[in-house]
């Protein structure tokens, strides 16, 4: 039996300000603003809200679970540190948890961090932990002057949001196999083995992540699209999605190959130092023995009372190495 939407209060009932708020828009007929988070958010009988909350500061948990006009599952999910994705429908509304590329100062990075959500017809709660691409990115073209009719619009709008990001790295990730493809070819396997790795990680993170979102979707447009008046397009997204993880599959696949080949260069070079070294020892063999035999504090050593003992010593070496040399050379080892 689901749950009424009436448990808990609206976000403007206390009259208070919204701790751990990031941002509020507030969307009518004649657009979208931005609300003010050091003012209390006032309802609005004409249009919804997209409340945005950092779930890391534990006051917005506790206002979140005790005090969001939701059903009880949907503020627990909110609030929970679960990072298994999910699509969840309770009475007249959808929560759920979906996976984003984290974003930082510098822009774009390759790990994964999660935005749970919940909606309902006048309203769009969503929240994270780490600063996510999809909602950063959302945001600003609602600055840019974009609305939407729907909290459903807006989820799938940032759902696309996430397409794109994944979709943006996938095209730098392909540039840098490019890049380190062609330093392959010409021996300098140094720079990108480190790249090659992270890139190879992300990929198959981003490749699950993929495959449990497209599932996902599929499910929720066989069962649970029917129990919702909702503007969702999950056939659209599940297309894009199908699209997109095909394309980090061959990332994945490419960064993969690219790591073979790094190892074999990396065993080639290795294996030609070790060739050089083993020649080195090998003429500087007979040297050793000389010098450990004349070195011997014993009784008759030769050349030991000779004024040219030296010099015979190092005649003798440098016949001994000739030989050493020589030999190498007609097994064929020195040409190799």
């Amino acid at each position: 039996m689901h749950e009424a939407l009436t448990d808990g209060v609206h976000p403007g009932a206390t009259g208070e300000t919204l701790p751990g708020l990031v941002f509020a828009f507030r969307f009518t007929s004649d657009g979208a603003e931005e609300l003010p988070v050091e003012k209390p958010i006032d309802e609005t009988p004409d249009g919804w809200l997209w409340l945005h909350f950092n779930l890391a500061d534990a006051r917005a948990c506790r206002l979140i679970k005790g005090g969001l006009w939701l059903p009880a599952v949907a503020r627990d999910l909110l609030v929970s540190p679960d990072e298994h994705q999910q699509i969840n429908v309770s009475g007249a509304c959808l929560y759920g948890v979906f996976a984003d590329l984290v974003c930082d100062l510098d822009g774009l990075t390759e790990e994964i961090g999660f935005l749970h959500f919940a909606l309902s017809d006048k309203l769009l709660v969503t929240g994270r932990r780490r600063s996510l691409s999809a909602v950063n990115a959302t945001r600003k073209i609602v600055h840019g002057g974009a609305s939407f009719s729907s909290p459903a619009a807006l989820l799938q709008a940032l759902i696309e949001q996430v397409v794109d990001s994944i979709d943006r790295y996938a095209d730098d990730a392909a540039a840098k196999l490019d890049r380190i493809e062609e330093k392959i070819v010409a021996d300098d396997v140094y720079e990108g083995r480190r790249v090659l790795g992270r890139i190879r990680r992300a990929t198959v993170r981003l490749h699950r992540q993929l495959v449990i979102f497209r599932a996902l979707l599929h499910r929720f447009e066989l069962d649970l699209a029917g129990k919702l008046t909702l503007d969702l397009a999950p056939a659209r997204l599940g297309q894009r999605i199908e699209w997109l993880d095909a394309e980090i599959v061959s990332l994945r696949d490419r960064a993969h190959l690219l790591q073979e080949e790094v190892t074999m260069k990396t065993a080639e070079q290795t294996n030609r130092n070790l060739h050089v070294l083993a020649v080195v020892t090998t003429l500087f063999m007979p040297a050793s023995l000389i010098a450990g035999i004349f070195g011997m504090n014993v009784g008759g050593l030769p050349f030991v009372q000779d004024s040219n003992g030296f010099w015979w010593a190092m005649a003798i070496v440098a016949v001994a190495s000739a030989i050493v040399l020589w030999l190498l050379k007609r097994s064929g080892i020195l040409k190799h």
